[in-house]
């Protein structure tokens, strides 16, 4: 199945990647031997973000910057890095680009200023929200809430395990395959019902940071052998 993975995902586009975890997933996938695009509603800010990656990855090739919908096209794999309150304005504006491919969202229901408190949207999760959006027939993957974009950019070793939940059984393991390249421990955590579990614990996992004056708190499964 990896030779499969990496023969299948050449591309990877991150849309709403100008902040820091869609930057921070960038740079580690783009080591890892992968063409990223940032997408951006903003070519200029696109632009500006690709610029500053490719100067961390010494080489002006690797990471390109374009307006999402067009970052969407040219993509085998997508990712969604948007704050929740742009999460379906963002998914309506892209619903005819992600026809066919993957998905895999990023987003946490987090709802200022009350970020501590986990707050569900009506549809169970923002990756339930997402199928709703996209409809029945979308492939979404939910991953990579419950990780801190501090390491990421850093070369940092990261020791919070990635919970991965999705649509069917194949595009999880795409994403695993992924993570892996990005030098993180994930797990199959089923179907896309169970993403309101890892959105959830976002919230969760901010209260710590607050209550010990830290940015990574983070989770790990035990019990299990790691790889």
């Amino acid at each position: 199945m990896s030779d499969e993975i990496k023969a299948s995902v050449r591309t990877i586009a991150i849309a709403g990647g100008t902040g820091k975890e869609g930057k921070g997933l960038a740079y580690r996938w783009a080591k890892a031997g992968y063409q990223l695009i940032i997408g951006s509603r903003q070519l200029e800010k696109a632009q500006a973000a690709a610029n500053d990656l490719n100067q961390l990855l010494k080489d002006s090739s690797i990471v390109t910057g374009m307006v999402n919908e067009d970052a969407v096209k040219q993509a085998d794999l997508v990712v969604l890095t948007v704050p929740f309150s742009a999460h379906i304005p963002t998914l309506q504006g892209l619903k005819e680009a992600l026809k066919g491919k993957i998905l895999v969202d990023v987003s946490v229901p987090l709802v200022p200023p009350k970020v501590t408190r986990v707050q569900m949207p009506p549809a169970g999760s923002a990756a339930l929200e997402a199928k709703q959006v996209l409809g029945e027939d979308a492939r979404i993957v939910s991953a990579f809430q419950n990780i801190s974009y501090e390491h990421l950019l850093n070369d940092e070793e990261i020791t919070c395990d990635v919970l991965v939940t999705g649509t069917d059984k194949e595009a999880r393991l795409i994403v695993l395959k992924l993570i892996a390249d990005a030098g993180m421990i994930g797990w199959d955590a089923g179907p896309l019902e169970n993403s309101i579990v890892q959105e959830g614990l976002t919230s969760i996992l901010i209260g710590i940071n607050k209550q010990f004056g830290i940015q990574s708190a983070g989770i790990q499964i035990t019990g299990v052998a790691r790889n």
